[in-house]
């Protein structure tokens, strides 16, 4: 523990596939989060190692929570930190975990490709504002974007938009929708971000985790 007592590693994680999907990373370095996050009510869990606790934040958070210090490191997806920006954070790997994709879909009946080579404006729904206005802007075509934060399927099927750049995993949402994926914009995974500062700070035992998953990304992918 350090001075003030506050355990010497805190992980910002959120809830979900990216919280499920570090358990075995953490278990490779011998840390096991001792309560399930859907069954408790607490923000800040305690794991079997005395020096690790896992702090809960909504995924947006978590790399605001290790820039100003209110994590040492976190796990966040990609597409992430392009929107919310990676500035002041060390960035060593490239988890491999929560893979998807950022896609542009529309209504199964609407002519994408058409509306795109006659130069039509398309109205856009996304929360991933700055991912896709960089993407239509290299391809040269006009959008409004309608920034939403969830049930992106909707603004389609209600005249809201004409198509929307969403996260797609399976791809089953869009089907049951009656949406089809159009365009696939970049593949996605989560990133393991650190505290400068805290590297800094608390480089051994910051080091001994990025090196226990690395191993165990590295023999996942063998």
């Amino acid at each position: 523990m350090t001075p003030a007592g506050r355990p010497a590693i805190t992980l910002a994680l959120s809830k979900g596939r990216i919280f499920d999907e570090t358990l075995p990373l953490l278990k490779a370095a011998g840390v096991e989060v001792l309560e399930d996050p859907e069954k408790s009510r607490k923000l800040i869990l305690a794991t079997s190692h005395p020096d690790v606790r896992v702090v809960l934040v909504r995924a947006s958070d978590v790399p605001t929570y290790v820039q100003y210090g209110g994590a040492d490191m976190g796990v966040t997806g990609k597409d992430t930190l392009i929107e919310h920006g990676s500035q002041g954070l060390y960035q060593p790997l490239d988890l491999q975990i929560a893979k998807c994709r950022i896609s542009v879909a529309v209504r199964s009946d609407f002519d994408y490709a058409t509306a795109v080579r006659q130069g039509s404006r398309l109205k856009v729904a996304t929360k991933y504002v700055n991912i896709a206005r960089e993407f239509f802007a290299t391809k040269g075509v006009h959008v409004d974007l309608i920034k939403l934060y969830g049930s992106m399927e909707l603004a389609p099927l209600t005249g809201l938009a004409d198509a929307i750049v969403d996260l797609v995993s399976t791809g089953n949402t869009l089907k049951a929708n009656n949406l089809v994926e159009v365009e696939r914009i970049m593949d996605i995974s989560s990133r393991l971000v650190v505290n400068q500062a805290a590297l800094k700070l608390k480089q051994e035992p910051i080091r001994r985790l990025i090196d226990v998953f690395e191993r165990t990304v590295c023999a996942a992918s063998t």
